[in-house]
This record gives C-alpha cells, sequence and structure tokens, in this order.
C-alpha cells in the first residue's frame, strides 16, 4: 500500500530543572548557593532523506518524543541538554497542525530541515537568585514545559507534468513507453495504485511525468480512488488528459475531459486554470468514417487547448506531444510550488489563558515589570536575539494583550518594560 499520508503525536524536550544546593567544604564558612543550571529540551527537527519515497514509516508508530534536559547538579554543575529527535521524510512533505489543516513547513526546494517544536530552556540553579538581602536563596527555577502537537504528513509528489484521465485509457502505458517507469499495466480498472514518476530526456530537455491514478466522476468527493492522489498534482506546472480517443469502453472523450475537469475544479479551482494539452490516446483502435480527433480539436483548440493524437501502444505521435509539453513547460514559470507556513506553534503560547502581573519598580517609576506563567513560558521557547524570535516577542506582547494593559498602566513612550532580567525601551 502506497503511504502518502500519516498522522502524528510529536513532542519536544522538557527543560531541566535548577538545582538547589549550598557549597559545603571544610574551611570554607558560609559557602553560599552553588546549585547549576537545568538542560535545554531537545528539538522536534524534520529532515528530508533522499533515499525515501512513501511515509510508510509513520504508519505503524505514532509517537515521537525529544529527550528531556537534564536537572543541574552541585557545584554549579549544569545539567545534560535533551538530545533532539529527527524525523526523516521525503521531499515533497508537507508537515500541517491535524485539527486546522494549516501548514507548518513544506519540505521541498531549499528547505531540507526545519525545527518544528523546540525544547524548552533549562531552569536556573538557586546560585542566580542570591542578593545582598537574600544570601540563601532555596528556590531554583522549573524547566520549560515540552511543547505537544498533533501533525497531519502529506506527500505531494513533485513533477513538472500530471497525467491525468480516467481509468484505463492508457497513462500507464505512455508513462511505460516515454520513461524507464515500469508502471503496472493490465486492462482493467484501477490497475495503477500509487502515483509512478518518470523523467523523459528530450533534445530540448528533460522534465518529469507523474502518472495519477485514474480520476472519475464525483472523485473530489471521495468516489473511486482518484480522490487520495489528486494533491498529488497541486505541484504539477501542466496538465495532460489522456483519453480514449477510439472510444473502446464506449465513453465519449470529449465529455471525459469536461468530467475530469470539472473534478479539478471541484478539489483547486487554481489547479484545474494551469495550462493543459489533450492526448488522444488509441488511434490505432480508431474504425469508422467519423474522426474522435477531429471533433476534440473543434472543440477544445478555439480555447486554447491543443490536441495531439497518438498511440501509447505502437509509439505513433509520442515524439511530437513529448515536444509539445517541453514548449509549454517552457511558457511556464519555472519555479515550483512551495506552500506557505501558515501555522506557527509558537502561537500557541499567545493563546493560553496563563496569568501574569503588570507593576511598576519600587525604585523606579518609569520601568514596568512584567512577571508570571505566561511571560515566563513565552521566554522558554523565544530566542530574542534572533530576528525571527524577536518579532515573535513583538506579536506575543501585541496580541497576547499585553501591551493594552501596559498603557491602562500609564506606560508612556521611553519607559522600560522588564522581564526576567530582559529590559526593553516602549515605543509606539
Amino acid at each position: 500500500m502506497f503511504a502518502d499520508r500519516a498522522k502524528i503525536m510529536i513532542r519536544s524536550g522538557k527543560g531541566g530543572d535548577g538545582h538547589v544546593s549550598f557549597r559545603r567544604e571544610l574551611y570554607v564558612p558560609n559557602g553560599g548557593p552553588d546549585g547549576g543550571d537545568g538542560g535545554r529540551g531537545g528539538d522536534v527537527i524534520f529532515e528530508v532523506d533522499e533515499g525515501q519515497n512513501t511515509l510508510g514509516d509513520y504508519r505503524h508508530k505514532r509517537k515521537y518524543k525529544a529527550q528531556d534536559g537534564e536537572e543541574g547538579g552541585k557545584r554549579r554543575c549544569h545539567g545534560a541538554d535533551g538530545k533532539d529527535i529527527v524525523l526523516k521524510v521525503p521531499e515533497g512533505t508537507v508537515i500541517m497542525d491535524a485539527e486546522s489543516r494549516k501548514v507548518i513547513a513544506d519540505m521541498s526546494g531549499e528547505n531540507r530541515r526545519q525545527i518544528v517544536l523546540k525544547g524548552g530552556r533549562g531552569g536556573k540553579g538557586n546560585q542566580h537568585y542570591a542578593t545582598a538581602t537574600m544570601q540563601v536563596p532555596k528556590y531554583a527555577q522549573p524547566g520549560q514545559p515540552a511543547q505537544e502537537l498533533e501533525v497531519l504528513l502529506e506527500l505531494k509528489v513533485i513533477a513538472d507534468v500530471g497525467l491525468v484521465g480516467f481509468p484505463n485509457v492508457g497513462k500507464s502505458t505512455f508513462l511505460s513507453r516515454v520513461t524507464n517507469a515500469q508502471p503496472k499495466i493490465a486492462n482493467y480498472h484501477f490497475t495503477t495504485l500509487s502515483p509512478n514518476l518518470g523523467v523523459v530526456d528530450t533534445e530540448n530537455g528533460g522534465f518529469v511525468i507523474a502518472d495519477i491514478p485514474g480520476l472519475i466522476e464525483g472523485a473530489s468527493e471521495g468516489v473511486g480512488l482518484g480522490h487520495e492522489f489528486l494533491r498529488h498534482i497541486e505541484r504539477t506546472r501542466v496538465l495532460v488528459h489522456i483519453v480514449d480517443a477510439a472510444s473502446t469502453e464506449g465513453r465519449d472523450p470529449i465529455d471525459d475531459i469536461y468530467k475530469i475537469n470539472k473534478e479539478l475544479e471541484a478539489y483547486n479551482p487554481e489547479i484545474a486554470a494551469r495550462p493543459q494539452l489533450i492526448a488522444a490516446n488509441k488511434i490505432d483502435c480508431i474504425y469508422g468514417e467519423e474522426d474522435p480527433v477531429a471533433l476534440l480539436k473543434a472543440e477544445f483548440e478555439p480555447k486554447g487547448i491543443p490536441v495531439y493524437p497518438i498511440s501509447a501502444a505502437t509509439g505513433q505521435g509520442i515524439r511530437e506531444l513529448l515536444f509539445g509539453i517541453k514548449e509549454l513547460l517552457d511558457k511556464c514559470p519555472a519555479e515550483r510550488v512551495v506552500f506557505e507556513q501558515e501555522f506557527f506553534p509558537e502561537d500557541v503560547l499567545i493563546t493560553e489563558n496563563l496569568p501574569y502581573t503588570i507593576t511598576k519598580a519600587e525604585n523606579d517609576p518609569h520601568i514596568f515589570v512584567v512577571e508570571g506563567p505566561k511571560i515566563e513560558k513565552m521566554l522558554g521557547y523565544t530566542n530574542l536575539d534572533s530576528e525571527k524570535g524577536f518579532a515573535f516577542f513583538q506579536r506575543f506582547l501585541k496580541d497576547g494583550g499585553i501591551l493594552d494593559e501596559l498603557e491602562n498602566a500609564g506606560i508612556q513612550e521611553g519607559d522600560t518594560v522588564r522581564m526576567y532580567g530582559f529590559d526593553f525601551d516602549y515605543y509606539k
């Protein structure tokens, strides 16, 4: 069975807790706190593996967890960082949030490796909390909790050309003739149970063809096998309709094309609008006075869709069709379809209903101190030194309602916002 979808649960590592301990040595009176910091939790990373072409590895194991960070130790010993977990996927895999189906990452093009869930930051040991008035701190910071998410993996094959058509019209025979692919070929419906890829070489350059399993009427609503594989057409730049011009099964080839275009339109109108060609197959089986190829040309060529008569069985007309496909590809934009990120796992921190407080510093009314579990958790996952991390921090303050609360508390431009050792000047 071709595995092109999988639903899995992923969890990053929890940060190790900070340690509470005091230096106890002979001849060292009042040694003071020496509890070490906890280790960072491991990240969940997805990486493209050139050797994989299905998601079969994720069919039987559903839960994947990075290692937790270790607790800090005595004598200021830092806890070990948790090991990252690296999940290998084939190129073309799209990672989505299972609930909203929004894209988290598209593992194609230049994106070969992406951190999807960050591990929690380790907690600080009690050595950090000694002050002139609190010389025996019995408190250490706990590590940040892990992040957990259910994700849907979908493989959308990467090909320049998608072959579409009803079952048994000769798509697999055509692919086997023009490429080195060896699809299953037989005279019954739904011979092809998974998308087949093949590389075509012409004098003008090469391209990749995907044979999409047979679509039938109602495919976009779940009828037949086509609905399982419509997603694989999403990355193609050109569609080739293969029709049975000889009507060997009694179907009207013109009606077939309209029905398949209707299914593509129902699935995704943008796909139906892509450049198309028609390959009128099985011309070696045409008998009688009426010329079905002429009828196809009269119907579709005025609409800008060229019709090429071919016989996949004998090879007649195939060279002309391949040159026609390459010519159309050269006119299309060369960039591949890459799905933009729509879901950011860290945004869950914005919507979490955790408490926080805003107070003015005792010694300076122009310093506003923002503290609480909501702020502590956000800082545990965000690297404020990076541009992306700081952009998220600004969005967190705005969308989480913290900026509004600061304004209600009387903050003015140029005042300082303090969060667990981080100081920021406030400007609108």
